[in-house]
């Protein structure tokens, strides 16, 4: 199946869009055709051995419209794709922002020149009128030359003379009108060209009457069509719709604002070393492997791996991350972000269509332009609103005549129904809502592939978390530190002890465990020991021997089997497993050496996110393969209802067919690693921390960024744009079924009756409407995180001595157990200091290991968006020495 994007001209309202899917659909070899009224496009899928492009083209051209395939991305040499070569676009331009630009624009002209003649036809028609309601004497001028029974001919003949311009301009409601009438697919045209036209006719007809009486002496007769022209009406109903659709088409213009900002994004020139010398070349001639030159202030033109240099990068456009990110040798860059300090090379690994902003570009004109299920009621009306509505305006006119009312009455109602009647605002509430939906989501990060999914999301009621990168870092790390006697104090040599044992055992072990706890030792400037004979015991840890001792790593069974007495630690063990953290003992030959725990840190927006999903009505539940006692510690922590422990990769499928066998809508988060079965399983899968791996084929919704609070935004959002489209929907049924019997005179009884210019006001300002509505979907505010609602954001390190039963917080956290403060015998105070300068993740931790290192110092939480850093002590330590350890680190302080 090959899927493929058109570009649909022709079509004014949502039976055009109707008629062309209809005949696009009935094509042997289809499997799918969705045309979108307000991009102007349609996404076809395809059995490419028993169709081609040119068959779906005809298609659409005997349908009464005309078609041409979307250009194709140009290829790593720059060369146009085939579709691009036969069509008329520009390469990179965006269909929806082209069609908008050239609808306003052309909107823009017709209503200026219709005004130029509309203006004195309204004046000559509705003087008369007004003077006798204000009370103002008519000027002799027109008094001489065009009214009264004597110059019937001369004001009839002028504004027929006027009309006709009007009409020629506007020519457009004419030939797609009749041309649907004429292909039994009649349209919006169709109802405005027959309420004008017979209005026109009419007009003509009242011309011949008036010459016969005045020819014939029949003054009474002459006066009765003289006040009866309705030329004004044929000029003001196409003025005025013209005038509706010239605002319509400025709204639809704001609506792929987001899709133009992202295209604007995507950097046009790129700096490549070729032949050893520097070349500016477009992005379309960059290709794999190419080493290219950023320099500060630049944007990235490719997404790839930096060779040299260190710099800070502006990643907001792509993740809404406002705070730059750190980059040195070997990490990725993402193109269209900005270089903010450094000057790097870097080599390209995904140029062109393959790069991030290409796919997102390529995954938002998608959403836009696809359709909801919610849509599809709309659909069917559209598809038979126009005849019935021509239908319920001939009964008018026989009924008004059988009832017996004058022919002009009835003609009237008549052409009131025909130009009152509105299908363009049920083709227009769900596109709209859909694209601006989409389109704000890209603006913060969340990509939403389809409509299907936008629509599926808001009736979410059961949320299915991956524990590992989902709630967690998905990295582990290092937590506490447990010394079995001396000070607890980095520099008891007990403390040196211990990592050093670490490091020989962990060394060049690929556990995530020993990993975590390599970096820890590195982070202390620990010497990794040589030692030898390493067994693996599985299921219980490691040993190895250096200098005639036997070191062990591992879990208590191997300590009871070594002889190891671990019963001074068991409470320790205990708290550790409560607080799910998994603890490491290490001894040498029978002596315990201390306890390493590692955990896999919660992110610290989680336990809000959490919360905020709980708020909107859906249970939350968590999958993790630990054991039930860990499982349950983060259960407490983050506040979950539910929790599944011992899950396998492989289990997750199960778990979420199970919830869905209970009858529940499940959206299945997860980072998109092991998580694919899931993702495609769930009503609704979202990936999330996708970063620059967006084109995730088994998620429905892609989080650029890893932060759940994302997640709970895109559910937010899905609700927000559901209620625009119901809002839509509901106006565009209410507004007909209360105006089109009131043109038909239901209400002449009560001396209600619409004249035509009313209804075509009312017509145009409905699609208005429903387009303004849906665009207050641009306010949406994600989720602004609280601090403090997670856990530990610092990172810190508890480090303990059984010994003196003190804990020390090495690394700064905010709360200490274990008999606090006996150790001084004190109280431990608090300050709030106000520190400048910091901007990224590394200047808060410079800020905080700075800190820490002053004596007295039990607690440190550096908070990088307030500018803070909240110091615990044990002693009243002098401004001066806070002002010197935060200016040796490169900051200051104000306060």
């Amino acid at each position: 199946m090959r899927k493929e994007k058109f570009v649909v001209t022709g079509m004014t309202c949502s039976a055009c869009s109707s008629r062309v899917e209809k005949a696009v659909n009935k094509l042997e070899g289809i499997e799918k055709a969705s045309v979108n009224l307000l991009t102007n496009s349609m996404q076809v899928e395809y059995d490419e051995a028993k169709l081609n492009e040119e068959a779906i083209v005809q298609a659409v051209v005997d349908a009464g419209y005309g078609a041409e395939p979307v250009a194709e991305p140009a290829n790593a040499a720059g060369q146009p794709g085939a579709a691009q070569k036969r069509s008329s676009q520009k390469p990179g331009e965006n269909p929806a922002v082209k069609a908008a630009r050239e609808a306003i624009e052309e909107m823009r002209r017709r209503l200026v020149w219709s005004l130029v003649f509309l203006v004195p036809l309204l004046i000559l028609s509705m003087t008369p009128l007004f003077a006798k309601i204000i009370g103002f004497a008519i000027p002799d001028f027109l008094q001489t030359y065009f009214y009264g029974t004597d110059n019937a001919i001369w004001l009839a003949f002028t504004e027929f003379i006027l009309t006709v311009p009007i009409l020629l301009i506007n020519k457009k409601f004419f030939i797609n009108g009749f041309n649907g009438l004429a292909r039994g697919g009649p349209n919006m045209d169709s109802l405005v060209a027959v309420g004008t036209g017979a209005a026109l006719v009419y007009g003509i007809f009242a011309i011949y009457r008036i010459s016969w009486g005045l020819t014939h002496g029949d003054a009474a007769l002459a006066d009765l069509y003289r006040m009866n022209l309705y030329f004004e009406s044929a000029g003001m109903i196409v003025t005025l719709i013209t005038f509706g659709k010239w605002l319509e088409a400025r709204s639809k213009g704001r609506t792929s604002s987001a899709i133009e900002k992202l295209m604007d994004l995507a950097p046009k020139q790129a700096v490549v070393i070729r032949d050893g010398a520097e070349v500016t070349v477009p992005v379309e001639e960059l290709a794999e492997g190419d080493e290219i030159v950023v320099r500060p202030g630049e944007s990235i033109p490719a997404d790839g791996v930096i060779i040299s240099g260190n710099t800070s990068v502006d990643e907001a456009a792509i993740t809404g991350e406002s705070i730059p990110v750190e980059k040195q040798p070997g990490d990725k860059v993402i193109s269209a972000t900005i270089n903010k300090t450094g000057f790097i090379h870097f080599t390209a690994q995904r140029v062109g269509e393959n790069s991030t902003i290409s796919q997102i570009i390529r995954l938002v004109d998608e959403a836009s332009s696809s359709k909801a299920p919610i849509a599809r009621t709309a659909d069917k009306i559209a598809g038979v609103f126009v005849p019935v509505v021509m239908l319920i305006a001939l009964a008018t006119c026989i009924f008004w005549l059988l009832w017996g009312e004058s022919f002009e009455f009835a003609f009237s109602c008549a052409i009131s129904v025909l130009v009152i009647s509105c299908p363009c605002a049920l083709g227009l509430a769900t596109p709209v809502a859909i694209m601006v939906g989409t389109g704000k989501g890209a603006e913060n990060g969340i990509l939403i592939k389809s409509g299907e999914a936008l629509e599926t999301a808001h009736n979410l009621d059961t949320v299915v978390l991956d524990k590992t990168g989902t709630i967690t870092e998905g990295k582990p790390r290092v937590t506490d530190v447990v010394l079995p006697y001396g000070a607890a104090e980095e520099t008891n040599p007990a403390f040196a002890a211990l990592l050093e044992a670490a490091a020989g055992l962990e060394h060049g072990s690929s556990h995530p465990l020993a990993g975590a706890v390599m970096d820890f030792v590195a982070e202390k400037s620990i010497a990794i020991p040589e030692m030898q004979n390493f067994t693996t015991l599985f299921g219980k840890g490691v040993q190895a021997e250096k200098n005639g001792s036997r070191f062990y790593a591992g879990n208590d069974k191997l300590m009871e089997e070594a002889g190891v007495a671990i019963a001074p630690v068991a409470k320790e063990l205990d708290r550790l497993a409560d607080e799910g953290k998994t603890p490491l003992l290490f001894a040498k030959d029978t002596e315990l050496l201390g306890l390493i725990a590692v955990a896999d840190r919660e992110k610290a927006t989680s336990r809000q996110a959490v919360a905020e999903f709980k708020k909107l009505g859906i249970n939350v539940v968590m999958l993790t393969g630990d054991n039930q006692r860990t499982a349950e510690a983060i259960q407490k922590r983050m506040g979950i209802p539910q929790v599944i422990a011992g899950v396998l990769p492989e289990g997750k499928e199960k778990v979420i067919a199970g919830l869905q066998a209970e009858g529940h809508k499940v959206a299945m988060i997860g980072d998109g690693i092991n998580d694919a079965p899931a993702l495609a399983r769930a009503d609704v899968g979202i990936a999330i921390g996708a970063g620059t791996d967006v084109a995730i084929e088994s998620a429905d919704i892609v989080l650029m960024k890893s932060d759940l609070l994302d997640a709970v935004d895109a559910v937010r959002l899905s609700k927000d744009v559901i209620k625009k489209i119901k809002e839509g929907l509901f106006w565009a049924f209410f507004y007909n079924v209360i105006c089109i019997p009131v043109a038909a005179g239901a209400l002449v009884h009560w001396g209600i009756h619409l004249s035509p210019i009313f209804g075509a006001a009312a017509m145009s300002l409905s699609s208005v409407t429903v387009v303004t509505n849906a665009l207050r979907l641009k306010r949406f505010k994600p989720t602004e995180a609280v601090r403090g609602s997670g856990t530990d954001e610092t990172g810190a390190v508890k480090l303990l001595s059984l010994h003196n039963e003190a804990t020390v917080i090495a690394a700064g956290t905010k709360t200490a157990n274990h008999n606090d403060n006996q150790n001084t015998g004190g109280l431990t105070m608090e300050k709030v200091l106000k520190v400048e300068g910091m901007m990224c993740g590394h200047c808060q931790k410079h800020v905080h290991d700075a800190l820490a290192k002053l004596e007295g110092v039990t607690a440190v939480d550096v908070n990088l968006e307030a500018k803070t850093a909240t110091v615990q002590e044990t002693r009243d330590i002098p401004v001066a020495e806070f002002e010197k350890a935060i200016t040796d680190a490169g900051y200051e302080l104000v306060k």
